[in-house]
Formats: C-alpha cells, structure tokens, sequence
C-alpha cells in the first residue's frame, strides 16, 4: 500500500506529458509593466502575446533581499535564501579583501537545483548567464555569469570556466564574440540571446537565459524613465527571438518568463555606517579601510542585514540593539523597520544576520562610510527592500502544452517556480519549500 501511495504521488506530481522548458529572466521586470504596457506608453506584443496565450501572475513575492543573486538561486531551487545559502549579491566581505567578490560560484547553493533535478531525469541541459553558475554541476553546456575588472582577461576567465570548448564552438557559429559578464546593457543581451539561439538549435530540454539590461537602465536612470521603457520595449523583441528559437527546434516547449524583483525610484543614500563607527564597533584606518569590527551592515540596496563578529555575545548583542533603537528614531536615517534574527529567519533571509534594517521607500544604503547620513543617492532606481512591499513584486508567465489560455495564477510565491518547472520536466525537486503552481 505505501508503495502504491507512493506511485500515485509521483503521478499527480508530475504532467501527463513531460514537456522541454525555456526559463527566461528579465532582471527587474515588473507585472505592471506588461500588465500596464499601453497606459505606460509601451508596446510590448511578444509579452503581452505570451501572456494572452498562456498563464500569468498578477504578481510574486520574493524573497528577503530582494536582490539579483538570492532571487535567482531561489527561482532555481524553491527555497529561501536562509536555506539555499545566497543571502546577497555580493559575498560578506567586512575588511575589503574580496576586490568586491559575488555570489558566482555554484557551490555555495546548499540545495538542490533544477539543472540537477532535471539531468537526474535523464534530460539534456544548457544555460545563458543565469547567476551562481559557475561550476554548476547537471548544466551540459554553461556559459556562466562571472566578471572581475571587465579587461580582456576577464574573456579568458569566462571562457576557462565555461564547458569546456562551449565558447570558442559558438562564437564560430555565431560569428561574433560573446560579451564581457560585466557587460549588462540591452546590447550585451542581444548578443546573449544569438548566443542562446545556437544553443536552442541542440534541442536542450531545459535551457535558462538571464537578461540583465531592463535593471541595468532602471538603476541608471529610474523606473518609469523614457530609457527604462525603452529598454523593456527592446527586451520584448529579444525575447520574441528566445522563443522562436526554441518552438523552431522544439514546438512542444513551455515558455517561463520570469523576474526576480520589482523596482522603487530613490533620491537618497542613508550612510548606515556611520552609527557604527560612531559607537566603536567598526573602526577605520587613515584611508577609510576597515582595520577591525564588531558589527558590521552588509548592504542591500533597500535593507541591510547586520552582522555580528560574536553574534552569542548578549552584551554586544545588547550595544547593537541600542545603536539601532537610535537609529530608528531618528527621522534622518529614514528606517522603517528593524528586525531581529527571529523575525530574518521567519521571512527566510540570511541566518547569520542578527538584525536587518529595512530602508523607507525613495531611500538606499550608501555605500560610503565617510559620508553625511543623507546625500543624493548614485542610483535613481533600486530594490532590494522588504519582499512584502508590493512594489518588489515580480514577473511570471507560462506558455506551452496544456496551459490554460489566460489562466490567471493571482499572487505567487516565487518558491513555488521551481517546483512547477520541475513537473513540467517531469523532474523531481523534493527540496522545494511550496507546491506547484502550474
């Protein structure tokens, strides 16, 4: 009986018919901005099509940050950034010693991911720039994300880490070089997504394309922006050349577009570091450089996680609460919460976080601790706020076999797309944390 229970288990997990998938990423593409094309004076056919044609989201909460590198290993593991381990974008580096180091390698993923769960069911895999890919293990050809100084040696580091032989094959395909990782304009992806089109021609069974320039433009000149439109406007044709490709090659394929945050405008940069050095817990050399700390922000664009040298320590626990307390009422520091490590473990963030501060809405963390507590921020666009803010919401669309046509799925957890992926694969990802959704 237990195994029949099982049997039927696995059968309501998984599709009548396994279909390939193209999992596609448009960094910071919001469901209004499709949802809301025309009103915001974009015309967007190939999305706005997939959408008609297929399944959406009104929106998906995200996970604690809502940045690039957690939400990303979390679309691809259906897990918690607290489980699966990317808790930022760039590594936990106090003493400046990791030249500004990222999450790139695949190794620090604790969980299972769904270029594992899919080759462990016999399928064929490939992916474009998706992040924490290097060294991979269950991608057949992998062209990962990574930079370091943006030279011409950072070519040869891509091409070293890539499959072995993946480069130098499609850039004779393609006939052009592929882009510097450091690169991510609109034109960079479109040199990505040519890239991808000779992959698509293998016939991979699950492929994953990342698209960085919508967020790029979005930063630079803000959401809402002439630019930032035009870049989604561009996105949306490069998109449509991902899935002609892959109906071209597979034309039982489902199509997955997702994002991995929302965006807020920003003026402001809020120096948190200050308070910190103030109260001798970090303490700086001649040249600004960190020589030693107790307590120390780990930023996040709109939070910031506090971590502590001896996070068991009651009485630095104590003086860190204090410095906070203050810090939250004082209006200059535009705070809107602070949460302890109860209240980062419920909402599934970085475990080694004592604290995190969760910035207002049109404030950033500056990254800048020489300067005033409030100055005009770099950027004009940011997330990486609290994921139960509407506004970080992201992107879902599902188009392919046995998709309801306009199937509204309402407000999704981004931890449910993997393990929706995987069914559509009819892979296993045990792992996940949620149901499927599609």
């Amino acid at each position: 009986m237990r195994r029949l229970a099982t049997l039927i288990a696995l059968l309501l997990a998984s599709p009548a018919a396994a279909s390939p998938v193209l999992l596609i990423s448009l960094d910071g593409l919001r469901p209004g901005d499709i949802s809301d094309a025309k009103a915001r004076g974009m015309n967007l056919p190939v999305l706005s099509g997939l959408r008609a044609e297929g399944a959406s989201a009104q929106g998906v909460v995200g996970v604690l940050p809502t940045l690039t590198y957690p939400s990303h290993t979390t679309l691809v593991t259906g897990v918690s950034p607290g489980r699966h381990g990317v808790v930022n974008n760039l590594t936990f580096d106090p003493e400046q010693k990791n030249q500004g180091g990222w999450y790139w390698y695949a190794s620090d993923v604790k969980v299972p991911t769904l270029w594992q769960a899919a080759h462990a069911a016999g399928l064929s895999t490939a992916n474009v720039h998706w992040p924490v890919t290097v060294g991979a293990t269950g991608i057949d050809e992998n062209l990962p994300q990574i930079w370091r100084a943006g030279t011409e040696d950072d070519r040869k580091l891509l091409t070293a880490l890539a499959t072995p032989g993946l480069v130098a094959r499609l850039e004779r395909r393609v006939g052009a070089r592929y882009p510097q990782g450091i690169d991510e304009t609109v034109e960079g992806d479109a040199q990505r997504v040519a890239f991808a089109e000779a992959l698509l021609a293998d016939k991979p069974q699950f492929t994953t394309v990342y698209l960085a320039g919508i967020d790029h433009t979005e930063h630079h000149d803000g959401p809402d922006s002439a630019a930032a439109k035009a870049a989604i406007e561009a996105t949306d044709a490069l998109v449509g050349r991902l899935v002609r490709a892959a109906r071209a090659a597979m034309p039982d394929v489902t199509v997955v577009v997702v994002s991995d945050h929302g965006f807020l405008p920003v003026s402001t940069d809020i120096n948190l570091f200050k308070p910190f050095i103030d109260a001798g817990l970090i303490t700086l050399d001649a040249k600004g450089q960190v020589t030693g700390w107790q307590a120390m922000p780990w930023i996040a664009g709109g939070t910031a996680a506090i971590r502590l040298a001896r996070p068991d320590d009651a009485a630095l626990i104590a003086k860190v609460r204090g410095v906070l307390a203050a810090m939250a009422s004082d209006p200059a520091y535009k705070i809107a919460s602070v949460l302890d490590r109860s209240a980062i473990a419920k909402a599934g963030g970085d475990g080694e976080a004592s604290f995190l501060v969760a910035m207002q809405p049109g404030t950033e963390t500056g990254r800048d601790p020489a300067a005033p507590i409030a100055k005009p921020s770099v950027y004009k666009g940011m997330h990486g706020y609290v994921p139960w803010d509407p506004a970080m919401r992201s992107t879902l669309i599902v188009a392919g076999p046995g998709i309801a046509k306009g199937k509204d799925l309402g407000v999704v957890d981004m931890r449910a797309i993997a393990p929706s992926i995987a069914r559509r694969l009819g892979a296993s990802l045990r792992s996940a944390e949620v149901p499927a959704v599609f």
